[in-house]
């Protein structure tokens, strides 16, 4: 039986004939299926399984059901489900290291990559982290009395005072930072053909302006790219709430006058309905990479063990995180320390280094054309 078989019984029981055939458009174009391109996003049929997933038998896993599709700190114990329903393949026995894996790589081994990404991803490009007291965005937020620096993102604080929101997005907004090296070392897996899929708790944009396309993306904790009415739930596109926030306003909405949200996810929001491809995307891939992130919040943190036991997982990280501490696989590869040398490391072993480097400079003309 195909590997990508069972989960997608498992979508089907879920979701039932309508929910199936729209994750189906999703992953129909997935290198080997007989298709080029992937096609449009159309998971509109999805989405109102997501309040049904708490229920289902067929479970990614019981931590990320416990905590629905919200977000949530990871418990200390693990789930051995998520590999029962996502199949667990042949067990490699092998220790790997690096070069190993640049080696399975280059040999064509692995040709279904799925990236999971967070925010030491974008710690290169300069983006602070707003909770830090040693940031300059920690201290013009605490002008605006935050009860603690999470409160910016719990719906009921944001109804009160939307202003610190506003102002943490207006230092995001995008052309604020930059891609850097590690964002380009992901857009090259696409240009290979090598990249199945991208999931990102960033918010920053930054995937997308190293040229990743959205077909690509998963925007696990949602992005600024579209918004939506708090009151008459009216969708706008992005656009709309820069113009306002460049200037210091609080964007509203023509019609009803209600503030207008970008489609970040908030505490206790339910995830995008894109966040579903899991079901199909890890199960299909045969190689896992995960870079610059802590493996806490879920449900995203539970993915990390949703592949086939037999298939590679590296870890690039500044500290050894989730299921790489506490159960480890012989498949395992862990890279520690600083995140842009690690992924140089392996540009290098890969042989990529001059491609790389090419794109990098391109994609730097272009943007500096577009700042002129």
């Amino acid at each position: 039986m195909a590997r990508w078989v069972r989960p997608a019984l498992c979508a089907l029981r879920l979701w039932g004939p309508a929910g199936w055939r729209s994750l189906y458009t999703e992953v129909r174009d997935v290198p080997g299926k007989g298709h080029q391109g992937p096609s449009p996003g159309r998971t509109d049929a999805v989405a109102a399984s997501l309040w049904g997933v708490r229920k289902a038998s067929c479970a990614v896993g019981l931590a990320a059901l416990n905590s629905g599709i919200t977000g949530g700190r990871r418990p200390v114990s693990s789930s051995a489900s998520a590999s029962s329903i996502f199949g667990s393949g042949g067990n490699g026995k092998e220790k790997l290291f690096l070069q190993d894996l640049a080696e399975l790589i280059r040999a064509g081994a692995c040709r279904k990559a799925v990236v999971m990404v967070g925010a030491g991803v974008s710690t290169p490009s300069g983006i602070p982290d707003f909770r830090s007291p040693r940031s300059g965005l920690y201290s013009n937020l605490q002008r605006y009395d935050l009860p603690y620096p999470e409160a910016i993102f719990e719906l009921t604080f944001f109804h009160h005072n939307p202003k610190p929101f506003f102002a943490l997005a207006k230092e995001l907004h995008p052309g604020s930072y930059r891609p850097n090296v590690i964002h380009y070392f992901l857009r090259l897996l696409h240009d290979k053909g090598l990249l199945l899929r991208l999931y990102t708790q960033n918010i920053d944009g930054l995937e997308r302006a190293a040229g990743i396309p959205a077909s690509k993306l998963v925007e696990a904790h949602g992005s600024f790219a579209s918004a939506t009415c708090t009151v008459c739930r009216r969708p706008f596109p992005g656009k709309d709430v820069w113009d306002e926030v460049m200037v210091d306003r609080i964007p509203r909405c023509p019609v009803c006058t209600g503030i207008v949200k970008p489609d970040i996810v908030f505490f206790g929001e339910t995830l995008p309905q894109r966040f579903l491809l899991h079901v199909v995307d890890f199960p299909m891939a045969d190689v896992l990479l995960i870079l610059g992130t802590s493996l806490e919040v879920e449900p995203f943190a539970s993915l990390s063990e949703a592949v086939r036991s037999s298939v590679p997982r590296l870890l690039i990280n500044r500290d050894l995180v989730g299921p790489f501490a506490w159960r480890p696989r012989s498949r395992d590869v862990v890279q520690l320390g600083d995140m842009v040398h690690s992924v140089e490391r392996l540009v290098e072993l890969l042989g990529w280094t001059e491609e790389l480097r090419d794109l990098m400079r391109q994609e730097a003309e272009k943007l500096n054309g577009r700042d002129r």
